[in-house]
């Protein structure tokens, strides 16, 4: 749920510095106030008088649409200007539009070398950036040894971000030896910068006991700060805890306004997490059409549980009208990604002819997949045995049910199948044990009574093949098989 990795950000920042000279600081001073027009004023002049820092400044407007229109070629303009003349600071952000193919045509090369520039010079953005294309290998050969040293320089100086990257790095073992204390220790200095990443990362340790004693309520605690600032894994994990009960007093209703933050951030996991939460109705009221809203939402990011849910609830008409096409639609997706119960319920599908052309032999083809993923799958073997039972395979029924059964010992449908087998088979006998177990387990299951009544007639036992016809009749009132049991019983219903 919450796997420690490499967590080097994905956008390379924009350095916005602090100025020298009265004009500059008039101008910060006004923009810092939103008055752009007087900033703009100030730094034009200077700019065009070769002032490095106002160049960058300059550039800096155009490129945020601060007080002029948005503007990535004039950003462009000024900020090479300014790293013309070595400021560190448009070295960087020159390197991030290219890195970003922001104006220009994305160019790693050229990103990397305005960043070397500027990390050369101390700037600990840039360095904290070099790392980031180290890791990722944009411009150079992925390199977590390099990206780790970076990082070390820029968490030096300070940078919560490379800290943060720094902690990940060492939790997981990237470019340097594995090592949880050093990640806790780059951790809290971040987390007491507040940078919310880092209290998750801390969250995360105290959460799985990774350099420390496991702690939930501790994890809890630093969940919440970096939930207070809109981290979405902190949000989710947070939901997690309420969920489970783990270090806080269980209640679905916090796990679920923990898992709706995260959901809304497009945190698929959490939206699939709040789907089942509306499937069950625990924390909030049982509502289908939000679970397959939000079923529906982490699907369409990849989630193969969601898909197999968002399958279900298609192919049974809960939450959205009954649609076997897209149900079968789903359940494809889930099952390409190799998910046992889409295999599973593909499997019925073609059992029972329900969306697409009744097909013993593909029923048996998909439950087969399903067993594969998961050999403990009891419903999937009685799945693949009702197919054979269906085709008159009668020991490879017997076969299936009876490991369904091993795995599941109090598996009644099991039981049942496989005494419908043998009698079937004509071997009511050895079906008797199992129709007695099978109603013992389910005794209000009409079907265990339909079973267990016609090897009694079989055997001859009228008075009790008519008890459990009338049983039958009782839990299922319209029930064909059991009053044409009891007609040739000559019994009344």
């Amino acid at each position: 749920m919450k796997a420690l990795g490499l967590l080097l950000g994905g956008l390379l920042f924009l350095v916005i510095n602090p100025v020298q000279g009265a004009d500059l600081q008039k101008g910060m001073a006004a923009g810092a106030c939103g008055d752009y027009a007087t900033a703009l004023a100030e730094f034009r002049p200077l700019a065009a008088q070769g002032n490095a820092e106002a160049e960058y400044e300059l550039g800096l407007m155009y490129d945020l649409g601060l007080g002029v229109p948005h503007d990535y070629a004039q950003a462009l303009t000024w900020y090479r200007k300014s790293a013309a003349q070595g400021n560190s600071s448009a070295q960087v952000n020159l390197g991030v539009m290219y890195n970003h193919g922001r104006g220009v045509p994305q160019d790693y090369a050229q990103a990397l070398a305005w960043l070397r520039k500027s990390a050369a010079q101390g700037n600990a953005v840039a360095q904290d950036d070099l790392a980031d294309a180290y890791a990722h290998g944009h411009g150079v050969t992925q390199d977590y040894t390099q990206a780790a040293a970076w990082l070390r320089k820029a968490a030096a100086k300070g940078s919560a971000r490379a800290q943060t990257n720094l902690g990940f790095s060492y939790a997981s073992g990237q470019g340097v030896p594995q090592n949880y204390a050093d990640a806790l220790v780059w951790f809290h200095k971040a987390a007491e910068q507040g940078y919310a990443t880092a209290q998750t990362g801390l969250g995360i340790m105290y959460d799985e006991g990774q350099g420390v004693t496991q702690d939930y309520a501790q994890a809890a605690v630093w969940y919440r700060k970096a939930g207070a600032q809109g981290d979405d894994l902190a949000e989710y994990n947070l939901g997690v805890l309420y969920n489970k009960g783990q270090g806080l007093a269980q209640d679905y209703a916090q796990a679920a306004a923990w898992y709706s933050k995260a959901a809304a951030q497009g945190y698929a996991q959490a939206q699939f997490n709040l789907g089942l939460l509306y499937e069950h109705g625990q924390g909030v009221a049982q509502d289908y059409a939000q679970a397959a809203a939000w079923y529906g939402k982490a699907a369409a990011q990849g989630h193969v549980s969601a898909q197999a849910n968002l399958g279900f609830l298609y192919t049974h008409g809960r939450g959205v009208p009954q649609d076997y096409t897209q149900g079968i639609a789903w359940y494809r997706k889930a099952a390409a990604q190799g998910n046992a119960i889409a295999e599973n319920n593909l499997g019925i599908l073609y059992a029972h002819g329900q969306g697409v052309p009744q097909d013993y032999d593909q029923a048996i083809a998909y439950f087969t997949k399903a067993i594969a993923l998961k050999p403990d799958g009891a419903m999937s073997y009685r799945g693949r045995g009702q197919a054979y039972t269906h085709m008159a395979l009668y020991d490879q029924a017997i076969a299936d049910y009876t490991k369904a059964i091993v795995l599941d010992p109090s598996y009644a449908p099991a039981y049942n199948n496989r005494a419908w087998v043998y009698h079937e088979k004509g071997e009511d006998i050895q079906g008797l044990p199992d129709a007695e177990k099978a109603v013992a387990l389910a005794p209000k299951d009409a079907n265990t009574f339909g079973t267990r009544a016609a090897i009694f007639e079989k055997l001859g036992q009228r008075d009790k093949a008519i008890s459990d016809y009338r049983a039958k009749l009782k839990l299922e009132p319209n029930d064909d098989f059991a009053k044409d049991g009891l007609k040739r019983l000559g019994a009344a219903p």
